[in-house]
């Protein structure tokens, strides 16, 4: 059953990545690459507001806690388009937007993961 959830919970976060995507190339076309970094940090507050629940609630079985942290938030996430995005600024040469997209994604990311994870809703 757990393996069925994280697959439906990938496809969600999958599906809500390429709708984001589509909609922030829509609104902006500048050299930071904005949709991986607003799905990275949206993945990360799901996460941190995730783990926070479900730590002070045990009514939720494992196969519902893998279809939201495992499933949605590591299709919702992209490391890997995150690395890629990176390397192409480095062979343009730009590497303003190289150092910003590394240094503001991790720290925002790990920031805001951090945040949410210590809310406790009542």
């Amino acid at each position: 059953m757990t393996w069925i959830a994280v697959f439906i919970g990938g496809g969600l976060g999958s599906i809500s990545r390429y709708g984001l995507s589509i909609l922030t190339n829509r609104i902006y076309s500048g050299p930071f690459p904005l949709g991986t970094f607003l799905a990275n940090l949206m993945a990360c507050i799901v996460l941190g507001l995730a783990i926070a629940y479900f730590s002070s609630r045990s009514q939720f079985n494992e196969a519902y806690k893998a279809l939201v942290l495992v499933g949605f938030c590591g299709g919702f996430s992209t490391f890997s388009t995150f690395s890629h995005e990176t390397l192409s600024l480095v062979k343009e040469g730009q590497w303003g937007w190289v150092t910003a997209n590394v240094f503001i994604s991790i720290v925002a990311c790990v920031g805001v993961l951090y945040l949410f994870s210590k809310y406790q809703s009542s």
